[in-house]
């Protein structure tokens, strides 16, 4: 059974500029079908507009043609997310309410963050696996 998975926009981010890491096996699993992407229209929107921010742009070097070169290809294998429900306020930062609540609504196996801090105390409130990348892979069967 392949694993169901939220990435959280920080993974996304370290994945385009750091192709070595496990967040970038992870992209490499989701294109080889190894695993299952999960993603809501909102989460996507915010991945597609964190990625093309000036700043996140000069770490990744990658044109915004590109971007959505790469994004489509990505797209066609992630499963969408249609949120039913809504459980704000759960979190500090609000904007990663949407995170969780792909996560929550997709009964995802786990979501996949580096700011496992952040998500922790609603994560245990919900009875959902938070893991690192890393930690991921390491589910994932893989070695970084």
């Amino acid at each position: 059974m392949k694993l169901k998975l939220v990435l959280d926009t920080n993974v996304l981010v370290t994945a385009f500029c750091n192709q070595n890491g496990a967040s970038h096996l992870l992209i490499r699993h989701a294109l080889s079908d190894k695993i299952v992407l999960l993603a809501s229209p909102a989460l996507w929107l915010e991945y597609e507009a964190v990625l093309k921010r000036p700043q996140i742009r000069l770490r990744h070097g990658i044109s915004p043609e590109n971007i959505d070169i790469v994004l489509d290809t990505l797209a066609a294998h992630v499963s969408p997310v249609h949120l039913n429900y809504l459980w704000r306020p759960q979190l500090k930062d609000q904007n990663d309410e949407m995170v969780l609540e792909t996560a929550l609504n997709a009964s995802a196996d786990a979501l996949v963050t580096f700011n496992t801090k952040d998500f922790a105390a609603a994560a245990d409130r919900f009875s959902l696996k938070l893991v690192t990348p890393a930690q991921c892979i390491t589910l994932t069967g893989d070695i970084v």
